[in-house]
C-alpha cells in the first residue's frame, strides 16, 4: 500500500480507523484521502484498506 508517498505492507486486514490509530493519529485532528476520494470520519471504521490502495493523510494544526 502507499501511505503518504511510501509504500508500506499492511499487518493483515485493518480497517483505516485501525491503521491510523496505530500510526499515532488523532481522527479528530486529521482528513484522509483513499484511493483519490476523501473518506467522511464516521466511515474510518468501515473502510478496509488493501494493498494496492493509495491513502494520503493530512494532520491539522493551530498556530497563529
Amino acid at each position: 500500500m502507499r501511505f503518504n508517498g511510501t509504500t508500506v505492507s499492511l499487518e493483515g486486514t485493518q480497517t483505516l480507523q485501525e491503521f491510523v490509530t496505530a500510526r499515532g493519529f488523532e481522527t479528530s485532528r486529521i482528513a484522509a484521502e483513499l484511493n483519490g476520494e476523501i473518506i467522511p470520519k464516521k466511515e474510518y471504521g468501515n473502510v478496509t484498506l488493501g494493498e494496492e490502495d493509495t491513502l494520503e493523510v493530512v494532520r491539522f494544526v493551530g498556530g497563529g
